[in-house]
């Protein structure tokens, strides 16, 4: 089992992050866009909110257009699969061509899902890369490390994405429970303290709302050192 240096270790942190965004941002999208067809046209406006995104688009046409596929949009899905692949590419060797190549294949399904006039089959197609892909690491990615390291960074945007969008809890407690269940796999130090405190947080159930601010300063500081 070889060391990991921090640049790559970064690398497989991310690539979980955004392979996770792109997953999750694109299931929600659809939950909203059905909002915006059918009752609330600036319904957009609620989920930008609720992910803390600038509402630079100003209306339901220019959303979804622009939150799928604007690569100058650092919020933008189309920038968030790009990252992924960027990281990916650079970790052939420790995640494999196999598990590149659906990385590659949601991230081209994703560019040419911009000529269709219906898209969800084409972005559902882009999910199911991203759920080959995760198979492809369990299954092929031998080092351990790897793997955790990749599914801390999974489970950390899954509950930061969980806790923004408001969602049931027992999809948040899902969530956490993967979450601290990884992390505590690492033989890379992390901040315990601000992981024993989210664990507090979510131990209050359905009252976890009255600290929301606090659970995702510790969700998106669990590598942070205290001083």
């Amino acid at each position: 089992m070889g060391i990991i240096s921090l640049e790559k270790a970064d690398n497989l942190y991310w690539l979980g992050r955004y392979s996770e965004r792109v997953f999750t941002t694109l299931k929600v999208f659809y939950e909203y866009y059905d909002k915006m067809l059918d009752e609330d046209a600036d319904a957009y406006k609620v989920f930008c909110r609720q992910l803390g995104l600038p509402d630079v688009y100003h209306s339901t046409e220019r959303f979804t257009q622009d939150y799928l596929y604007d690569k100058s949009n650092p919020d933008s899905v189309c920038t968030s699969i790009n990252r992924a692949y960027d990281n990916a590419i650079v970790l052939r060797e420790e995640i494999g061509t196999t598990a590149l190549g659906y990385i590659q294949m949601a991230l081209d399904t994703m560019k040419e899902s911009k000529a269709y006039t219906e898209r969800y089959m084409q972005h559902q197609k882009v999910m199911d890369h991203l759920y080959a892909f995760w198979g492809c690491v369990d299954d092929e990615v031998e080092d351990e490390e790897n793997r955790n390291i990749m599914k801390t960074g999974r489970y950390v945007e899954r509950l930061d994405l969980s806790l923004r969008l408001d969602l049931d809890y027992p999809h948040l407690d899902k969530a956490y429970r993967k979450l601290s269940n990884r992390i505590r796999r690492l033989r890379r130090p992390y901040n315990d303290a601000r992981l024993y405190r989210l664990g507090q947080i979510m131990a209050k159930k359905e009252n976890w709302k009255e600290e929301a601010g606090e659970a995702l300063l510790c969700v998106n500081g669990l590598f942070e050192v205290d001083v």
